[in-house]
């Protein structure tokens, strides 16, 4: 027997376009005792193990292909948009980083976190879109990189693009975690495009915690 992956595409535009796949397996569904080497297999950028939730609370584990993660921003988007649809809504997400509060509004998912909890980003701002365009991942080693450009400094709009061959991922097509840090590290929210046209909305609070929000659809699941 393989393991059941259910995938949802995180961060999609309003028309369900594009987005970060994300795989999904319950840990007692877990035909493997390695769950490293089913992301590695499964090869998104992130598959997450979640145990059952209890008192709306599920503990979840984040894969990426080479390494676990203390926390990541589409696989808690993802996730808490896949409980709900599952017919399970949770209030909190356990990851190894911390607690991550929960709410679904306006078609939205949104997830609160921390700006420290994100991998350490090296944050490269260029000058316009069309030079990030250019850029090309073997020109940025190691990692992760995160590299943008304003669209629209006054309303918080800016053009992503992420690096982060040290964990297996050539170029992310949506970062929340690096959004999450970002918008700490400017204090302000942002509305964030990335890759081929992924979108990831953020708000800021004085106290240090980031709001994180964006779109979830249902893909084919995966048999590993």
């Amino acid at each position: 027997m393989g393991t059941q992956v259910d995938v949802v595409r995180v961060f999609t535009d309003a028309a369900g376009r594009f987005g970060n796949e994300l795989g999904i397996t319950r840990s007692a569904d877990l035909a493997t005792a390695d769950p490293q080497a089913l992301a590695a297999k499964v090869g998104y950028s992130e598959t997450v193990v979640v145990e059952e939730p209890v008192d709306e609370i599920a503990k979840v584990r984040i894969y990426t292909p080479t390494v676990e993660l203390p926390f990541a921003g589409h696989p808690s988007v993802g996730t808490a948009w896949w409980f709900a649809s599952q017919g399970t809504p949770v209030q909190t997400l356990d990851v190894p980083a911390g607690s991550v509060a929960v709410r679904l509004a306006d078609g939205l998912t949104w997830i609160t976190a921390r700006g420290e909890w994100a991998p350490p980003f090296t944050f490269h701002q260029r000058a316009d879109v069309e030079e990030l365009a250019t850029l090309q991942p073997d020109d940025f080693p190691g990692g992760p990189h995160y590299l943008w450009a304003w669209t629209d400094e006054h309303r918080g709009a800016l053009r992503s693009r992420m690096f982060a061959p040290t964990m297996g991922i050539t170029e992310d097509e949506a970062t929340g975690a690096a959004a999450v840090a970002l918008t700490a590290l400017l204090r302000q929210g942002l509305v964030i495009t990335q890759g081929k046209g992924s979108q990831l909305f953020t708000e800021w609070d004085s106290d240090g915690w980031v709001r994180l929000g964006g779109r979830v659809v249902a893909d084919q699941p995966l048999e590993i």
